[in-house]
Order: structure tokens, then C-alpha cells, then sequence
């Protein structure tokens, strides 16, 4: 009964009917309305699995953002002047402290000559730094989401588990490049840019180097997302991956830069919650977001994208290659009507 279960979730039931060619969508608006309302069960199933390679990456992040917000809450406390509140935040609600007055004005003054942005820098640094080994190795699982929502975009069938893994195993090296690549791309920009702004404070000149690091992270940031659904549905050298991906985003900027913004609005949303509401439940909404459904959810946003982009700009060049698949077709009602409808996958 077990395995029973365990199939079913993972390989879907049996039986479901595919759209009839007349009920097929016209645009890619529909197309993506359909196949998400269709998916969205799965695309849940599926962030369940891909979860598991980013838990580092959200621990980390988890950990030193309570650290700093730690911190921060105590300095409010210490401008507010609240002696309860302190002692609190020091021993817990439950426990009795020994904390006098005196103890408190020290603590005072220590926190009045704390150096907070040294302390978020130093705080920032370290945590994009343990995030370069816990980023690297995700490169693998995203080439296999990527996979899976690229035939659920454009209205093809894949097995969550099975098709998953033989496209971590066909597609492995490449992806763990590029996420590779990806990890130390946020470490460089921050880096780059604290040290050449030091030095720009005695050289106007070094601004153009510091612009130019973070320029490259952002076009980096811009053009990953064309190369993993790239990876898995063309065979390309690396090279030839990167620079077409590079290519593509830079080419779509407008649209580039859209999708990247598009996917930061959970962030967005989380830090007013943060801000607004409540620093603990804000951080906490957003990682059960995340562990829900918003990786794959971001994945099958970027792929429903990208499908639309390669068949403008790649899959019309590819002899044999189909285009606009999932989508209506005039010469589809023709078939019908003639009776030679095509028979071949």
C-alpha cells in the first residue's frame, strides 16, 4: 500500500486526458494560465524534492539574518531605554537575571560605540562566502527542475521522479559549472565593490572598475536564465552554452531584466514583512513560501519564458525541431479535417 501511495505521488495517477486539439491554447498567456492551473499540484511534489540540495543554502541565510536581527533588536531595546526588555532579550522570558542598573549603563555605552555597518558588512561577507559551497553543488537538481518544467510548460508529459533524475544524470557537469559560476558571483560583486570603493575615496578613476564588477554579476545574474533550460534541451559545448546564454540576455535585456525582478518580488514581500510587521514571522513566511512551492513555481515561470524565446530565436534555425508546441495551430484543424494528422512524437 505504501509503494502504492509513494507511485501516485510521485509518478501521477493514470487516466487523466490531455487538451484536444480544438481545446488547445491560443496564446502563450493561455498556454501558461492552463498549464498551471493543471501543474500546480506537481510543481508542489516537485519543490519537495529540489528543497532538499538548497536546505544548506536557506540555513545559512536563516542563520546569520536571525544573528544580525539579534543584534539589531537589542540595540532598538538599548535606544528605547528599556531596561525590562533588554534583560529579557538577554535571558529569556523565563529565566531570572542578575543584570543591575550599572551592567545595563555599560551595556549601553558598548552598544553606543558599536560600529553597526562594520558589523552588517562584516555579517553580509561572511554569509555570501558559506553560501559559495552550498550554491555550487545545486547545479545538478536545477538542471532536473529545469527539465520537468520545461515539458510541463509547454504541455508535455515527465514523471517527477524518473525524468528528473535522468536529467540531473545526463546533464550534471554542465550545470555544475554554471552553478559554480553562480555562487562566487555574488561574493565577487561585494567584494569588488567594497574594495574598489576604498580606493575610489583617494581616485575618482577606480569608480569605473567597481561599476564594471557589478556590472558583469548583473549580466551574469541576467543571462543564467536562459542556460540551464538551454543545458537540458540543446546539446552544446559548455562554451557555447555561456555564450549563447550570455547572448540571450543581454539581446531580451528588457525582458531579461523583467523575469530576474519578477522573481524577487517574494523577497520583496518578505522584507516589508520583516520591516513592517515582525522581523521573526516575516523570515519565517518567506522560507514556507519557499518550501512550498517557490522554487519550482520560479522554475516553471522561467521556463514558460524561455520555451517562448528559443522558439523565436533557436528552435526555427534547428532542421526538424518543433516549434510553438502546447499552442493551437491553423494546420491543425486542416489535419483533421483531411484526416493526416501528423502521428509522429
Amino acid at each position: 500500500m505504501f509503494g502504492r501511495m509513494m507511485n501516485n505521488y510521485y509518478y501521477g495517477k493514470s487516466g487523466k486526458g490531455d487538451f484536444r486539439k480544438e481545446d488547445l491554447p491560443h496564446n502563450r498567456r493561455e498556454l501558461f494560465r492552463d498549464t498551471l492551473k493543471t501543474r500546480l499540484s506537481s510543481l508542489c511534489r516537485i519543490n519537495l524534492l529540489y528543497m532538499l540540495i538548497f536546505l544548506p543554502t536557506m540555513i545559512v541565510m536563516m542563520l546569520f539574518c536571525f544573528n544580525f536581527l539579534s543584534v539589531t533588536d537589542r540595540a532598538m531595546l538599548i535606544s528605547e531605554n528599556d531596561y525590562a526588555g533588554y534583560v529579557e532579550k538577554l535571558s529569556g522570558a523565563e529565566e531570572e537575571t542578575t543584570l543591575t542598573e550599572e551592567q545595563y549603563n555599560q551595556a549601553k555605552a558598548e552598544l553606543g560605540e558599536f560600529d553597526y555597518g562594520g558589523y552588517a558588512r562584516s555579517i553580509l561577507y561572511q554569509m555570501l562566502a558559506w553560501l559559495v559551497p552550498c550554491i555550487a553543488i545545486t547545479g545538478p537538481f536545477t538542471a532536473g527542475l529545469s527539465y520537468v518544467t520545461r515539458n510541463w510548460a509547454r504541455d508535455e508529459h515527465a514523471f517527477i521522479w524518473t525524468d528528473f533524475k535522468d536529467a540531473v544524470k545526463a546533464n550534471w557537469k554542465q550545470s555544475l559549472i554554471l552553478s559554480a559560476i553562480t555562487s562566487v558571483m555574488p561574493l565577487i560583486a561585494y567584494t569588488g565593490w567594497e574594495v574598489y570603493g576604498q580606493m575610489a575615496k583617494n581616485s575618482v578613476i577606480m569608480m569605473i572598475p567597481q561599476v564594471l564588477v557589478v556590472l558583469v554579476v548583473i549580466i551574469w545574474s541576467l543571462s543564467i536564465t536562459y542556460m540551464h533550460p538551454m543545458a537540458v534541451s540543446y546539446d552544446l559545448k559548455t562554451k557555447d552554452l555561456i555564450r549563447n546564454g550570455l547572448l540571450l540576455g543581454v539581446a531580451r535585456l528588457p525582458m531579461s531584466v523583467a523575469i530576474r525582478l519578477l522573481h524577487c518580488v517574494p523577497f520583496v514581500i518578505g522584507g516589508l514583512l520583516m520591516y513592517f510587521w515582525n522581523p521573526w514571522y516575516g523570515a519565517m513566511i518567506l522560507f514556507g513560501y519557499y518550501l512550498l512551492i517557490g522554487f519550482s513555481l520560479s522554475r516553471f515561470v522561467t521556463a514558460s519564458y524561455t520555451n517562448a524565446v528559443f522558439d523565436r530565436f533557436i528552435n526555427p534555425r534547428i532542421e526538424g525541431a518543433k516549434v510553438n508546441q502546447g499552442l493551437h495551430k491553423d494546420e491543425d484543424e486542416e489535419d483533421d479535417e483531411t484526416g493526416e494528422g501528423e502521428t509522429e512524437n
